[in-house]
């Protein structure tokens, strides 16, 4: 029984009708309607699983996130992730998380993954962990790459939360499974798998149908595109 799942998920899109958020979802035939997956995706912000769960809302998928272990730790969310079934991914014993999302993968579930690790504050796509191709070639699932545009305007690393920011729009983007053939080094598919979501995001970024308001407002773009955010070497140093 989804006793706490469901109802979040009406919350959350009752707060983007009442902000008016212009969310448009690209390539949601991509993810399986039956069985497990691993949808991997970018990181521009602490919303990005809302974003990304919603991007599985028409396949009518519900995505178990994995996630730090602090988060389960706090007080108000720790009991949404756990009724949620989320997984908490402790850094000093990493195998158990492993062990957990590999189980819920081979059980049909579709577990969400961030191989970067850390939100991208160059807004491009960071070097990636290889725990998600890992994860897809033990449980013999899809690896589904997708990607989130936009929430970054709301609330994000280093600069002011804005959540009731209105009439922002969020383009999700999800491509098709990467194929994982039989003794490939995980290393090999983890750099296809950043090509596919670079190429993802830069469409993303491309298509997306706003611009900054001024000079100012250029720091959700990245620096080839024109914005202020730190070039990813610079956004690493930091």
């Amino acid at each position: 029984m989804e006793l706490v799942y469901p109802p979040v998920i009406a919350l959350a899109k009752t707060m983007f009708r009442a902000l008016d958020l212009k969310i448009e979802v690209d390539g949601a035939e991509h993810i399986p309607e039956t069985g497990g997956a691993v949808l991997a995706s970018n990181h521009v912000s602490y919303l990005d699983f809302i974003f990304c769960g919603f991007g599985a809302q028409p396949a009518k998928r519900l995505v178990r996130f994995m996630a730090k272990k602090s988060v389960f730790d706090h007080k108000i969310s720790g009991p949404l992730m756990r009724g949620m079934r989320h997984i908490p991914v402790d850094r000093e014993a990493g195998a158990a998380s492993f062990r957990e999302a590999a189980t819920a993968l081979k059980n049909g579930e579709v577990v969400g993954v961030f191989p970067e690790a850390t939100i991208s504050e160059s807004f491009t796509v960071k070097e990636l962990k290889s725990g998600a191709v890992r994860l897809a070639r033990t449980a013999k699932v899809p690896l589904v790459p997708m990607v989130v545009w936009g929430p970054h305007r709301l609330w994000t690393k280093g600069h002011k939360k804005e959540l009731t920011k209105r009439h922002v729009p969020v383009l999700i983007k999800i491509g098709q499974a990467i194929e994982i053939p039989k003794g490939v080094s995980p290393d090999i598919i983890t750099a296809t798998l950043k090509e596919r979501l670079s190429g993802l995001l830069d469409a993303a970024q491309r298509a997306y149908p706003q611009k900054p308001s001024g000079p100012d407002d250029r720091w959700w773009l990245p620096a080839h595109l024109g914005g202020t955010a730190p070039l990813p070497e610079a956004a690493a140093a930091i």
